[in-house]
């Protein structure tokens, strides 16, 4: 839902913050954290569709196995992110935390090389929603005190931009090391740690928001309330994640259904190049239809991906599903960030944000386990039509249930 920020919102921002960049637009910060976010996708993507297949293939586990890594994974890089959030705004600072987050998340990558068992696996995995957990909600506070309210969902939609254009590059580089490599999946782990290095020399480029004077100000007395808006906004969020699970599910499906390792890839690739295409013009799109419309509808698109994982015959349809699927993550990503900033004032909007990421979190646990005992005592199908099912009533009810409005209650 677009809005406009009310008087005393707390949205300003300093004038280094939004110093512009190069692009029309978009501010220095915004630029710049989406370069950050940009190698660390490259290194991430290296290494994460190749997991699934590291752990059943190399280290023989089940699908189970991948479902409780997973789901730790993402359960701990929500459930954290509401603390580091209200650290963030207590403090009244946001680069320490995103240094340190994405640090650990560097640091990382040749942890699973090392595994020959997969509670390594589970241990690395830990390590990297944890820094996850970390810098996220501060991260994505700079950028919301970064840009004016009117222009928020062109920011973060940059930013998710640059962010999947690294998700594109990081599979390609797996696929033509694999290559070189002779399928080497270790050596193509410690590679991953490379692109993550580079990512902490760019994070010195951006610029605190000068938001710490005014947290010292108003810490005694801010609180974030939350609005119907907000509340109906997470409820319907949580009902769409439980079918929500792991990626991971998505790379397993793909194999089952006749792809090679590489060919996994280059789909994942496909997913993520659509993605990083249609992610800045959804922002755009939110600023001016609304964001609740956007959400929706990509909710209802997720429907129709899952679906179709779950009822297609063969490989061959799993191409324009995972394009469908990049359609999908650039209606919600970026958006619902927006939409979550939209309803916070600046003093408590990383908790707000840390919030929504734990709820999520919770849910992302939940989905995955449940994910993995369907998979294995149902069949390779039974996760996904669960996830179409939730996830249209999801839209349903997000549709109903949240009024489209010109600008938010808090």
């Amino acid at each position: 839902m677009a809005s406009t920020a009310a008087p005393g919102s707390g949205d300003s921002a300093s004038a280094a913050a939004l110093e512009r960049s190069l692009v029309p637009g978009i501010s220095r910060n915004v630029f710049m954290l989406g370069l950050v976010s940009f190698f660390t996708d490259v290194s991430n993507e290296m290494v994460y569709p190749l997991i699934p297949i590291f752990l059943t293939s190399v280290l023989g586990v089940p699908a189970s196995v991948v479902g409780l890594v997973e789901g730790v994974a993402e359960a701990t890089a929500g459930l954290l992110r509401v603390f580091f959030g209200f650290f963030s705004d207590r403090l009244g600072q946001r680069k320490p935390f995103v240094y340190v987050g994405y640090g650990l998340s560097a640091c990382s990558k040749p942890l699973i090389a090392l595994a020959y068992a997969w509670p390594l696996v589970l241990f690395a995995r830990f390590a990297d929603r944890f820094g996850k957990g970390i810098r996220t909600p501060a991260r994505d506070a700079l950028i919301a005190e970064s840009c004016s309210q009117e222009s928020r969902g062109r920011a973060f939609g940059f930013h998710r931009s640059l962010d999947t254009t690294g998700a594109v590059v990081g599979p390609l580089l797996a696929f033509s090391a694999l290559g070189i490599l002779g399928g080497d999946l270790r050596k193509v782990f410690v590679l991953a740690f490379i692109p993550g290095v580079i990512s902490l020399f760019l994070i010195k480029q951006a610029r605190e928001t000068g938001h710490k004077g005014a947290v010292k100000q108003v810490v005694s007395r801010a609180r974030f309330t939350p609005g119907k808006g907000y509340l109906v906004f997470i409820g319907v969020s949580m009902l769409f994640a439980l079918g929500n699970s792991s990626d991971a599910f998505l790379v397993l499906r793909a194999g089952k259904l006749g792809l090679d390792t590489q060919q996994v890839v280059l789909a994942y690739t496909l997913f993520n190049v659509v993605y990083a295409l249609l992610s800045t013009p959804m922002g755009i799109l939110s600023d001016r239809l609304g964001r609740r419309d956007v959400i929706a509808m990509g909710m209802a698109l997720f429907a129709l991906v899952y679906t179709g994982f779950g009822l297609v015959p063969g490989g061959s349809y799993v191409w324009g599903l995972f394009a469908l699927y990049g359609g999908y993550m650039a209606m919600t990503d970026g958006v619902g960030k927006a939409l979550i900033s939209d309803f916070a004032p600046a003093d408590s909007r990383a908790t707000a944000l840390g919030f929504y990421y734990s709820a999520l979190g919770g849910m992302a646990l939940l989905a995955s386990l449940l994910a993995g005992q369907l998979w294995d005592r149902v069949g390779s199908s039974a996760p996904f039509l669960l996830g179409g099912a939730t996830a249209a009533l999801a839209a349903v009810l997000l549709t109903l249930l949240m009024p489209r409005v010109s600008h938010v209650q808090r």
